[in-house]
């Protein structure tokens, strides 16, 4: 019988384990670790009521995610390590955590139909990691595949926000608002619609003074009505990735439909003109 397994250069092998030999980056690590305690700290929040805590404490998880990656690269202290690491972490912080949230926040109201709508977004952000995981070094970086699972996160903890600000009451008819909500927003993570990712803006290269007043009006705004702000940004976010993923298919599809009709025209041309050809 004909072994299908497929075997991993020794000297990949050989590389992991001399980079495990050598220690653990520490700085990116202790924010990787501040982002597990950030979410390990929202559940037992949420579990106890404290609602708008837990929510902070996801938020500020999502902070110390964008920062660990970056002082890894300015640092250069990447490793395979650290990026395993960070995916345990997310998946503690950005899927367990908000689920909860949500679910001891309205989910909770429908049953059982809660806690499962709770736990499809936890599958579909580990499914969205791994995928992550898997295609980072051949994906396009100016695009992500799919929601991305902090985004996801943050759309569950504004949601619990926005309802807390306004003192709305998860009555039947929000809960199952709600948990249409997260049903949308775990496809959007398992999906391939692309969304970007904003790696192609250089902050080093010269703006106009026109986007930089723009930059510092949105900051204002955020700074002085942050949670209406924040909605009304990651809201716009969630609807540009299908919205512009429709209109490439669109365009796709007119494209070869041009083509043809000249052809027919030139033919026809052809049949009325024999003299020409």
């Amino acid at each position: 019988m004909i072994s299908t397994r497929v075997r991993r250069p020794r000297t990949a092998r050989r590389s992991r384990r001399e980079s495990l030999r050598r220690g653990i980056y520490v700085i990116p690590s202790l924010f990787t670790v501040g982002n597990m305690l950030c979410g390990f700290a929202s559940v037992l929040y949420a579990l106890h009521d404290q609602l708008e805590r837990a929510a902070y404490l996801i938020m500020l998880a999502g902070l110390l995610d964008g920062l660990d990656g970056r002082i890894a690269r300015l640092t250069h202290s990447t490793s395979e390590f650290g990026k395993e690491y960070d995916s345990l972490a997310d998946v503690v912080s950005f899927g367990v955590a908000p689920a909860i949230l949500a679910y001891q926040w309205g989910l909770r109201g429908l049953g059982r139909w809660g806690w499962g709508v709770a736990f499809l977004f936890l599958v579909a952000g580990s499914v969205r990691l791994a995928r992550f995981n898997v295609k980072a070094g051949a994906a396009d970086r100016r695009f992500f595949t799919g929601l991305p699972i902090p985004t996801g996160a943050g759309a569950l903890t504004l949601m619990v926000l926005v309802a807390t600000t306004f003192e709305l009451q998860a009555d039947r008819p929000i809960a199952i608002g709600a948990a249409v909500f997260v049903l949308l927003v775990s496809i959007l993570m398992v999906s391939t619609i692309p969304y970007r990712s904003g790696k192609e803006f250089n902050l080093r290269q010269r703006w106009p003074a026109t986007a930089f007043f723009t930059i510092a009006a949105v900051v204002a705004v955020i700074v002085f009505t942050p949670v209406p702000a924040l909605a009304l940004l990651l809201g716009a976010y969630l609807v540009a990735g299908p919205a512009e993923y429709l209109a490439r298919r669109l365009r796709r599809r007119r494209t070869p439909q041009q083509a043809p009709q000249v052809q027919v025209t030139s033919a026809t041309e052809a049949l009325e003109n024999p003299d020409r050809s």
